[in-house]
């Protein structure tokens, strides 16, 4: 990167097929981001899934990273668990497993759904990733970064000695605690691909994001997420690469 240049990452959720039938047009969204969190059987993909993304974050130049999430297939790991600490660290271990069996070079971990916000504001379970994620990169031999929002889990990943990185969300409301706005509720997601391109500009510029209520929140953000399986995922995030070029912003994988 040159001296004095901006530049962010941008990931998506992919490889996220559910009995073999994808959420996501993943072909036209590995060629658009930089980084790929790819499924990894907790919540929805399979072993062909995976490595087919591999094969795609290959083909494309995109990093590949982990996204597991709560054995919950039925309910895409989007409902709260409260699981025993050595067994959610077993089954994040074996979900980071799976994707460096399909061939992936995995570089980061983000975990998904109700796992990525329980580890926000629960110890044990934040304590139970880390710990599955420097497991992992013990295995490899270095540590892999986590990828996710502040609270419990930066503190949990500083503990293990791992790398932390900060994500905002480009499709997703805020509200002014800085936690997202639940899904089901107003505002809770976003799909007019100028307002999410907007909001990626400000975020690089400014470092903030407009809450549900008009309030600003503090972002300092190293990867831009938007959903690959929202209804507009393509289009906003081409949007977002237009003008993140307008404004002389580098998109790249921090990792």
């Amino acid at each position: 990167m040159v001296a004095g240049e901006q530049a962010i990452d941008l990931n998506a959720d992919l490889g996220e097929t559910i009995d073999g039938v994808p959420t996501a047009d993943d072909e036209a969204m590995f060629a658009v981001v930089s980084s790929a969190s790819i499924a990894c059987g907790g919540h929805a993909g399979d072993a062909a899934s995976m490595r087919a993304a591999v094969s795609r974050a290959v083909r494309f130049g995109v990093a590949a990273g982990a996204h597991p999430s709560y054995a919950d297939r039925a309910n895409f790991g989007r409902v709260a668990r409260d699981p025993d600490r050595a067994e959610l660290r077993a089954e994040v271990g074996s979900q980071l497993d799976a994707l460096a069996a399909a061939g992936a070079s995995v570089l980061y971990v983000k975990p998904h759904g109700a796992l990525y916000h329980a580890i926000t504001v629960d110890e044990a379970q934040a304590d139970a990733v880390a710990a599955a994620v420097a497991d992992f990169g013990a295995r490899l031999g270095h540590a892999l970064p986590i990828l996710g929002l502040p609270g419990k889990i930066e503190r949990a990943a500083a503990s293990a000695g791992l790398p932390f990185f900060i994500e905002a969300f480009l499709d997703r409301g805020y509200l002014a605690s800085g936690a997202l706005v639940p899904r089901g509720r107003p505002g809770a997601l976003l799909a007019d691909p100028h307002a999410v391109a907007d909001r990626a500009g400000r975020l690089v510029r400014d470092g903030v994001v407009e809450t549900v209520d008009g309030a600003l929140v503090e972002v300092r953000a190293a990867s831009l997420c938007v959903h690959g399986d929202s209804p507009a995922a393509v289009e906003m995030a081409r949007a977002v690469r237009a003008a993140l070029a307008a404004d002389g912003v580098r998109v790249e994988a921090p990792w």
